[in-house]
């Protein structure tokens, strides 16, 4: 990968396009996790720093190219102006007059934060049009947001062909630390993936097959790698059709890639039924029953594992970690994360529901990286081009 970061660029009054992934979780009006705010504050600090008008693009769920007040950023800027200690002016418009007046009253070192791009149809068609609309407000582009890097959008891909363009710090950051996976790993190479769906991450596993030497199974995926090869999961969540987990594990088989599934497992006659959760050798799972953790001894199989790597992936919890009762394998498996990274390992989070669980059990802090990305990360393993990449890698 070749591309300059914004620390390359002469930004002093220049007006700066900056795409963050803002897309935050909402419980009505305010802001339920502050981790992307947090992620997007390096590179905005700098541009105030160094005399940048910033100009901050971002989306925010799903309006489908309308506008509505529920997604709409607002709230977004009053918390980037708290975490970066200086004011933040919003603009109710992503283009046109509105948003053109707004950048004019900037001054150097100021930061401005467009509304949802999403409200226009032209952002996710990735629309000539609405990019050049956009290009208008600004005299540099910087793509921060790797989150949503592998989709081809005006204001992820079409921009940087308009504009000067640069890398922002996290992307720089997320885009080092996923290298590090897939070039020449330090060895032994451990991935622990977990998540609810074999079908979801099959490209993940054909690339990671060949690099790493060993993969830790764990959530509703292990129960559809356990039914491939005979194992009782009861009403288990897992995928349907067993072909494409038979045909990874004979792969695995080929490759001599150790596979490990669980030994045990936590049970119980529903998820809800978190009073009545018991732990049982996995061949003794009962017809009523769904497995919702791996189990104590594979945590700790798991574990001992982890320890000795030197790099490792953790792409999906072992369980339904959000309720107590089952965040036990979870946890094990994460801090003995955390202890071979203390002794040096690199260690990467990637994204989505295992940045969650690292976040919520409390070992986030102790990993090497903590990917922003959830499907950008995911593409990114599999070996796919990421437009918005991409872009940054043109002249």
């Amino acid at each position: 990968m070749s591309f300059r970061t914004v620390a390359d660029l002469d930004v002093r009054g220049k007006r700066v396009l900056v795409r963050e992934d803002l897309n935050v979780p909402m419980e009505g009006a305010r802001i339920a996790d502050y981790a992307r705010v947090d992620a997007a504050v390096p590179t905005l600090r700098w541009l105030h720093e160094h005399g940048a008008r910033t100009i901050v693009l971002s989306h925010l769920g799903r309006p489908d190219g309308k506008s509505d007040a529920r997604l709409s950023l607002r709230p977004v800027a009053a918390a980037l102006a708290e975490r970066l200690s200086i004011p933040v002016a919003f603009a109710p418009e992503s283009i046109g007059e509105g948003a053109a007046r707004a950048v004019a009253q900037l001054r150097d070192g100021d930061v401005l934060l467009l509304e949802n791009v999403r409200f226009h149809p032209g952002e996710e068609r990735n629309d000539p049009a609405f990019a050049a609309q956009l290009a208008q407000l600004g005299d540099l582009y910087v793509n921060d947001a790797f989150g949503t890097a592998h989709r081809a959008h005006a204001s992820t891909e079409g921009l940087a062909h308009l504009l000067p363009h640069a890398a922002g710090f996290l992307m720089a950051a997320e885009l080092s630390a996923l290298a590090r996976l897939t070039n020449h790993p330090a060895k032994p190479f451990v991935c622990v993936i977990g998540g609810a769906k074999v079908k979801d991450k099959i490209g993940v596993f054909t690339r990671l097959v060949e690099l790493v030497d060993a993969f830790c199974i764990g959530g509703g995926m292990a129960n559809t790698f356990l039914a491939a090869k005979g194992v009782n999961v009861g009403r288990s969540l897992r995928d349907e059709d067993l072909e494409p987990a038979k045909r990874i594990l004979a792969q695995a088989e080929q490759t001599r890639t150790a596979f490990a599934l669980p030994i045990d497992a936590v049970v119980a006659p529903s998820i809800e039924a978190e009073d009545r959760a018991r732990v049982v050798p996995i061949d003794a799972v009962g017809d009523e029953e769904v497995i919702a953790d791996i189990g104590p001894a594979t945590a700790q199989a798991y574990a001992r594992t982890v320890e000795l790597a030197k790099t490792i992936v953790f792409n999906g919890p072992m369980g339904v970690y959000e309720r107590p009762a089952y965040r036990n394998g979870t946890k094990v498996v994460g801090e003995a994360i955390a202890r071979a990274t203390s002794r040096g390992a690199i260690s990467v989070v990637g994204g989505g529901d295992a940045a969650a669980a690292a976040h919520l059990l409390g070992f986030a802090a102790q990993m090497t990286h903590v990917s922003t990305g959830g499907g950008a990360t995911l593409e990114y393993l599999e070996g796919k081009v990421l437009p918005g990449v991409a872009a940054l890698e043109r002249n």
